[in-house]
């Protein structure tokens, strides 16, 4: 096998890393390849799932004792800490790695410090190769890492003039099957999904990620979380039907803000508590115009039908923006036909935390 170089070991490593998104959580998503002394590919990993060996000691087990002397190329730096697994950073050092070349430090002072570890072992260190590329394939959990609180993705569907439903209130279906079936794998991904009890009660949703052709569960599904300041969520409404963990969310149990609503700041810090990392919003247009209003929305999916209404109910309620001056700017980075449908992913700009 031809010698390849770091650069392109870590691009790599950063698409297999890409294989554990929606399985690993509340861990990172991380991939690693090991080179031999001559710059071959020896070993190759990735986290593929939380309590399940991580990519450093996937790719040692393929190397063998040709990891001794080589470089160990990593996207994320190595643990330093005993949880369920040991540190990463140990395992490095044992297998006689001279090298090791890291995207992106850890935030998380409970497993960062494997550079300096490595490093007082005599192993050569590099930091930042590839660094923004690794961190957009781990950008929720380093971002909750970072903060304290889960990263949050806005999803809606609505007609090409703005409309989530007819005026009648008939909403199904807006969006091409090839849309939703989008939509699940989207759900896939993430921790939780959020939704107000104004659209529990008017749409009845499962919130499941699922197989649309057959019905079929996925294996991991996200936590459910309705946001019900006054606990009005009936018994029978399909998110407590036991296909998945279901989370209402009161003003009593989690705190109210001002206005005697859930506060959403609190809600996120305790969904960080409870493991989440990744938390996707989808319903309805008033909870999606207070977390827009508080700032706690980083990325925005939409799924734009190419039909016309006219009239009826908004993707979107009060954002709190009152003139053109205050209109919330967003980068669009992604257009992506779906079907018929345009996929549009957005980040807000001037994010402040």
């Amino acid at each position: 096998m031809a010698s390849v170089s770091v650069d392109e070991a870590m691009r790599r490593a950063i698409e297999l890393a890409a294989r554990g998104l929606g399985t690993t959580s509340p861990n990172p998503v991380v991939g690693c390849v090991l080179l031999d002394t001559e710059g071959e590919v020896v070993g190759e990993g990735f986290h593929a799932y939380a309590g399940g060996p991580h990519a450093e000691i996937v790719a040692l087990a393929q190397a063998g004792t040709r990891a001794r002397g080589g470089t160990a190329v990593v996207t994320l730096e190595p643990c330093d800490h005993t949880g369920r697994t040991g540190p990463c950073s140990h395992a490095l050092i044992a297998a006689g790695v001279s090298r090791v070349v890291i995207a992106v430090p850890d935030p998380n002072p409970v497993a960062s410090g494997g550079a300096a570890t490595l490093r007082a072992a005599g192993v050569q260190v590099a930091l930042g190769v590839r660094a923004q590329e690794a961190e957009a394939g781990n950008v929720a959990w380093l971002t909750s890492m970072r903060r304290g609180w889960p990263y949050v993705i806005w999803k809606y569907a609505a007609t090409l003039d703005g409309r989530s439903a007819a005026a009648d209130g008939t909403s199904m279906w807006i969006t091409s099957e090839a849309a939703r079936v989008d939509v699940h794998a989207l759900r896939g991904t993430v921790d939780a999904v959020l939704a107000g009890v104004g659209t529990v009660l008017t749409d009845d949703p499962r919130l499941t990620a699922r197989n649309l052709r057959d019905g079929t569960l996925a294996i991991r599904q996200p936590l459910r979380v309705v946001v019900d300041s006054s606990g009005r969520t009936p018994a029978d409404a399909r998110v407590r039907d036991g296909a998945a963990r279901t989370w209402v969310a009161t003003a009593a149990e989690v705190g109210a803000g001002p206005d005697g609503r859930v506060d959403l700041a609190a809600l996120l810090a305790e969904l960080h508590h409870r493991g989440v990392r990744a938390a996707l919003l989808e319903g309805g247009p008033t909870l999606a115009g207070a977390f827009l209003a508080a700032g706690l929305i980083d990325r925005i999916v939409g799924y734009v039908a190419p039909k016309l209404l006219g009239a009826g109910p908004t993707a979107l309620l009060d954002a709190g923006v009152s003139t053109i001056a205050d209109a919330i700017d967003l980068e669009i980075t992604d257009v992506t036909r779906v079907g018929p449908d345009l996929r549009i992913t957005a980040l807000p700009r001037k994010r402040e935390f």
